[in-house]
């Protein structure tokens, strides 16, 4: 009988997984360019081919007995998924109009609207600090846009890329508001409701006919569907229960590192030096937003007074021997954890 994996086995196993998820997340923009199918095309068989590998994952594993949905839950879910099946949408479109590489630096931007959303709808406290960081992200969103005086001519469809970009993260960000609050479900079945609804709510807008002459783009469609959104998935979300929270944020970076050089690997395309400065911008600020950093040097701790000495007591001989002694202080309860949310406001797509 083998040994249980120790923690730090785990993690090490996390690591792995969630550093390949990522690498596999950065390659979608070569699938998404080399299929030569439209966007909206694109996300649609994304979601037909992701259903069915994601419904045969689950139906190997079990996952479908003891669900966890209810009707709320199937609302919040379903929900999620117009959010995120048109922040695929607009993402794809935007590789068109700028470039892989600028289009998910600004696509990297989601986890500030998760901030500003839960601020505006659900009263999460703004601090000092995290306004400090939209700030510093703002401005390395200014120079990773690169945006000049011939982007503002010629129909402007580098800035119409810009914006289609920023609203792709948008719409992440309000995906993940409603996800994160369908709790008791496994993951994997909240991924393969959304790319569910996906399916009739792109069809009006799909051009089947269009598809008849993509040839060998059909494989790049189905791998967008099996090894991005089942494959990948089932990685993340495994790895998300091995690891803590400082790590996932920092190995969240792989998928721009790897999109940027699959860019200039496959189609020559790379950022100007003033651009590049942008990216360690909006890298540490969402690395404070998440692991909660503070701007600026801390505050000295306040200074600790001294103890005041013990004082002895003394019990008196007349104290009766059956005296009971006091009770043992009783146990902290420790909570469990509670499930891994359905998807995460990390950087994925």
């Amino acid at each position: 009988m083998s040994a249980a994996p120790t923690g730090a086995a785990l993690e090490r196993k996390g690591t792995l997984q969630l550093s390949l998820a990522m690498a596999l997340s950065g390659s979608i923009g070569v699938f998404v360019v080399e299929s030569g199918a439209t966007p909206f095309n694109v996300v649609f068989f994304r979601c037909v081919f992701g259903a069915v590998a994601l419904g045969l994952y689950c139906l190997a594993r079990g996952f479908f007995r003891d669900h966890g949905f209810t009707r709320h839950k199937v609302l919040l879910t379903c929900l999620g998924g117009v959010f995120i099946v048109f922040n695929w949408v607009l993402l794809f479109e935007s590789y068109r109009s700028t470039s892989i590489s600028v289009a998910t630096v600004v696509y990297h931007t989601q986890p500030f609207y998760v901030v500003l959303l839960g601020a505006l709808f659900f009263r999460d406290k703004l601090t000092v600090s995290k306004f400090a960081w939209l700030a510093v992200a703002f401005g390395g969103l200014v120079l990773v846009a690169g945006v000049s005086p011939a982007d503002l001519v010629g129909g402007g469809s580098y800035l119409l890329g810009l914006g289609e970009a920023l609203l792709a993260a948008l719409f992440y960000a309000l995906s993940t508001i409603f996800t994160k609050r369908v709790t008791g479900v496994r993951p994997h079945l909240v991924a393969l409701m959304q790319v569910l609804v996906g399916i009739p709510l792109l069809l009006p807008f799909t051009r089947l006919a269009e598809t008849a002459g993509l040839g060998a783009g059909w494989a790049w469609l189905v791998g967008l569907g099996v090894i991005h959104t089942c494959v990948m998935y089932a990685l993340m979300y495994s790895s998300y229960q091995k690891l803590p929270t400082s790590k996932i944020a920092v190995l969240a970076f792989i998928y721009p590192a790897v999109a940027m050089f699959c860019d200039w690997a496959v189609y020559g395309h790379s950022v100007s030096l003033l651009q590049a400065l942008g990216v360690p911008l909006i890298a540490a600020a969402t690395l404070g937003i998440n692991l909660g950093w503070r701007f600026g040097p801390s505050r000295p701790a306040a200074p600790v007074p001294p103890a005041a000495p013990l004082t002895p007591v003394v019990t008196p001989a007349s104290t009766p021997a059956s005296t009971p002694a006091s009770p043992p202080l009783a146990p902290v309860a420790v909570q469990a954890a509670g499930p891994v949310p359905a998807l995460p406001s990390r950087s994925t797509t």
